[in-house]
């Protein structure tokens, strides 16, 4: 009988995925690397790294002793091999640990929620600026709950619109679009966040002068007066690594004391204003409170289906 070391460090690294990605669901931090509508796919992938685990482990021990080509007749004759230290053992040691590390990284590092400094490096004002002249970002729409504190007067609450749906089709969407704009309020869930965030970067001069209500974290530029700041949400295709920066440009007095990355919920009046030469929408913001950072706080695409 016969332990395999080699083979039981590759049993040990399937197993390891396989509890990584079933730790990420059950603990929910899953959402934090990668879109929801991918939970069945990683679900999927946990089970077939268990899979492989189970058929490894028949290779970590053999019941019958090979005799080694070195040693014929029980003679050693090794004075030609380097056993151990051959560059393919390195490399192969190399190969295990590039895929020990993001094992020990899933393990051993909380999750980071992406914040301001991230939006900075992705240039964030200039996506903004981007968004608004060209973009059409119809197929963000996520499901999260509104905050329980509200700080405007009560107006009837925005329908049930998505109802969980993961998708619809182009003609749904622009049903759903019409019944938005026609709200006296915009009150910008999560859940029709983005249709408004299209509409009015696209067709603001439909929407000024409109209340406003959005919530999202504090960006800051060097270019911004002292009463500006972008109310900034993340928008997650696919996973962290594709995040795009959405949000309105805001201005008021208070501006100044605040920090980035502080949440706030904020409820104001659409305008029009320029920055860099691009014309932006604006919200001159009434009344604001600071908020809890929400558990989930990215924005996720569905899918819009092209029938009709």
């Amino acid at each position: 009988m016969k332990f395999h070391v080699q083979q039981a460090l590759r049993a040990l690294m399937l197993l390891a995925f396989s509890v990584m990605i079933a730790d990420l669901h059950w603990t929910g931090e899953l959402t934090k690397f990668i879109n929801p509508k991918y939970e069945g796919l990683s679900q999927t992938a946990a089970l077939l790294f268990f899979i492989l685990f189970l058929v490894q482990l028949t290779r970590v021990i053999s019941l019958s002793k090979a005799s080694h080509p070195c040693e014929p007749n029980g003679q050693a004759c090794c004075s030609n091999h380097d056993h151990g230290h051959s560059p393919s053992i390195r490399k192969k040691w190399l190969a295990y640990l590039i895929i020990m590390t993001p094992i020990m990284t899933g393990f051993f590092v909380p999750a980071k929620i992406l914040d301001a400094a991230i939006a900075d490096k992705k240039g964030g004002a200039f996506m903004i600026t981007q968004q608004n002249q060209s973009s059409k970002i119809e197929d963000y729409l996520t499901s999260n709950e509104m905050i329980d504190e509200n700080i405007y007067e009560e107006h009837d609450a925005d329908p049930k619109l998505l109802e969980e749906k993961q998708e619809m089709t182009k003609k749904q969407y622009e049903q759903l679009k019409q019944q938005l704009s026609q709200q006296p309020m915009l009150k910008m869930t999560d859940e029709d966040y983005t249709i408004y965030y299209e509409e009015i970067n696209q067709n603001l001069s439909n929407y000024l002068g409109k209340k406003i209500q959005i919530k999202g974290f504090v960006l800051k530029e060097e270019s911004f007066t002292e009463q500006q700041l972008v109310i900034s949400r993340f928008l997650i295709t696919h996973c962290v690594a594709d995040a795009s920066i959405v949000g309105f440009l805001t201005e008021f007095s208070e501006a100044p004391t605040l920090t980035e990355d502080t949440w706030l919920e904020v409820v104001g009046t659409i305008g029009q204003t320029t920055y860099e030469g691009a014309s932006l929408p604006v919200i001159h913001i009434d009344n604001w409170v600071t908020i809890e950072q929400p558990d989930s706080p990215y924005l996720y695409p569905i899918n819009i289906r092209m029938s009709f």
